[in-house]
Order: C-alpha cells, then sequence, then structure tokens
C-alpha cells in the first residue's frame, strides 16, 4: 500500500492555519474546553472568526485539525538496534502520551470530528512510522521482518483499540505481547 503524503498549505493559508492552529494550543492551556469560543480564537489568532468558520466550520472541527498536528511525529522513533525494541520504546511512549488527559482529548476529538480526512492523516502516521521502522530493521539485515500491514494490525490497531476502548489495558506489558505477536516468523516478506 503507497503511503500518501499529506499536502500541507502554503503561504497566507499556512501562516493562518498556523496562527489559529497556535492560538488554540495557547488558549487551552490557560481555558477549559468549555470555555474557548470561535471569536476568541479568532481574537488570539489576529484573524476574524468567518476565516474560522469557512475553513473549520466550527470549534469541534478546529480543535478536532489541532489534534490531528499533536499526534504527528515530530522526530523518527530511537533507533534501540532491534525492531522490538524500536517498537517497544515508539509504543511505551505513544501510550504514555496517550493515556494522559491532553492525549485521551486529542484521540476523542479526532474520533469525533466529522471529516474523515483527519482519521486518515492519523493513519498516514501511524503507517508512515511503522514503514521506517520496518526500513531501518531491513537495512540492519534483521530477519523475518513482517510486512507493513502485519507491523499496523498486529501493534497499532490493538494500542489504538485499546486506547479507545480500554485504556487500563494499553500498558508496555500489553504491547510487549501485540509486538511478540506481529514479529512472529508466520507473515513475513
Amino acid at each position: 500500500m503507497p503511503i500518501k503524503e499529506a499536502v500541507r498549505p502554503g503561504g497566507r493559508s499556512a501562516r493562518v492555519q498556523e496562527a489559529v492552529h497556535q492560538a488554540v494550543r495557547e488558549l487551552q492551556a490557560v481555558k477549559s474546553r468549555d470555555e474557548l469560543t470561535v471569536p476568541q480564537v479568532a481574537e488570539h489568532a489576529g484573524v476574524t472568526p468567518s476565516t474560522i468558520y469557512r475553513r473549520w466550520g466550527n470549534l469541534a472541527e478546529l480543535v478536532a485539525d489541532v489534534s490531528v498536528e499533536r499526534m504527528r511525529p515530530d522526530d523518527d522513533p530511537v533507533d534501540t538496534g532491534t525492531l522490538a525494541g524500536d517498537l517497544q520504546a515508539w509504543g511505551e511512549q505513544y501510550l504514555e502520551e496517550m493515556t494522559s488527559v491532553p492525549g485521551q482529548r486529542a484521540l476523542n476529538d479526532v474520533m469525533a470530528s466529522a471529516e474523515n480526512g483527519r482519521r486518515e492523516r492519523c493513519c498516514h502516521y501511524s503507517e508512515s512510522l511503522m514503514a521506517t521502522l520496518r526500513e531501518r530493521a531491513l537495512s540492519r539485515g534483521e530477519a523475518a521482518v513482517p510486512s507493513l500491514d502485519r507491523l499496523v494490525d498486529g501493534v497499532v490497531a490493538p494500542m489504538t483499540y485499546r486506547l479507545l476502548y480500554d485504556r487500563e489495558s494499553a500498558t508496555a506489558a500489553n504491547l510487549r505481547r501485540w509486538i511478540a505477536r506481529a514479529l512472529a516468523v508466520e507473515d513475513v516478506d
């Protein structure tokens, strides 16, 4: 499955998006979500409320868009020397972040979004990250490296399910089991 790179707006559009996203992040640091309004965000970002409504439609969609960007990895994951170690290190960090109150809000915002493109971007981030770890393992010459689909289905899918529906079971111990199953020799390229 080819991985498409997310298209980012350029020029004025990019500046407006960044200003509005930054305004949301700053306001969320000092206000509860229930206190946040489009006019407040617009004033803080230096744009008109109509700019926000035209681009995002409503506050919920704007907050979901900001949440998706929060989920995008900033850097390549840590290289521990093995695919299992890389998956565990990345997964533990991700679980820690996503079980936090801000992480849970971000997941909920994205899942509540009416725009499927936001969930697709999260999917792309996960696939891209798994592809990076897989390619790293292949370049190290590791034997029996699973397919990208197997990594996504075996590691990302159970993590996501547990984070959304059974947060208490989104643990490092369960992550080790998911990784071990995903790395089992049966379905490799």
